[in-house]
C-alpha cells in the first residue's frame, strides 16, 4: 500500500473516530444536561412499558457520554464502534416506527424531544443522519486502529494496522499491515 493511502486511511480513521466521539458527547451531554425533557422525548416514542421510560432516559446519556469518551480517547474501539452501531440502528429504528406510526414527535437526539405539531418532524432528515454516524461507526468497526488512540499504543488490533511509516508515527505501533 502506498504512503499517500496509508496516510489518507489513517486520516480519515481519525476523523471518523473524533467525529462520533464528539456526537455522543454532544448528545449525551444535551439529554444530562435536561434529564427531565430527556423523560418526555424517550415516552413520546410511545413503545416502552411505563416502568422503563425513566431507567432508558436515565442510561441512554450516560451510554453516549461514555461512548463518547472511550472513542475520544481510543480505547476498545472496535467494541466501542459496534456498540455505536446496534444504538444507531435502535435510533433508526425508533425514528422510522415513529414516522410510520403517524406520531407527530421530535427525536430528542440532541436534547429535547417529545410532542410536536403535525408537519413539524422531520424524519427523513433524522434517519439519514444517523445512517451518516452508522457509517463513522461501520468504518471504525473495520478499522478501528487510529493515530494518537490508547488502542495503537497499547498494540491492539495489530491485525488492522496500517502505518504511515516504519517506527513509531503519530503513537502507531510501527507494524505494517493493510
Amino acid at each position: 500500500m502506498s504512503r499517500s493511502r496509508r496516510v489518507l486511511l489513517a486520516g480519515a480513521g481519525t476523523l471518523a473516530r473524533f467525529g462520533l466521539a464528539a456526537v455522543w458527547l454532544v448528545s449525551g451531554g444535551m439529554k444530562l444536561a435536561d434529564p427531565g425533557q430527556t423523560y418526555v422525548a424517550v415516552q413520546a416514542y410511545d413503545v416502552l412499558p411505563h416502568g422503563l421510560v425513566g431507567v432508558v432516559a436515565t442510561a441512554m446519556p450516560l451510554l453516549e457520554v461514555a461512548l463518547g469518551l472511550l472513542l475520544l480517547l481510543g480505547v476498545a474501539t472496535r467494541a466501542v464502534a459496534a456498540v455505536s452501531v446496534l444504538v444507531l440502528l435502535a435510533f433508526v429504528a425508533a425514528v422510522a416506527q415513529s414516522w410510520a406510526r403517524g406520531l407527530s414527535i421530535d427525536c430528542g437526539c440532541f436534547g429535547g424531544g417529545g410532542q410536536v405539531a403535525p408537519g413539524e418532524t422531520a424524519y427523513p432528515q433524522e434517519i439519514a443522519r444517523d445512517l451518516g454516524f452508522l457509517v463513522l461507526a461501520g468504518w471504525l468497526l473495520v478499522r478501528p486502529r487510529t493515530p494518537f488512540s490508547v488502542d495503537s499504543w497499547l498494540g491492539r488490533d495489530r491485525q488492522d494496522v496500517t502505518t504511515i511509516e516504519e517506527g513509531s508515527a503519530g503513537g502507531w505501533s510501527g507494524a505494517d499491515r493493510a
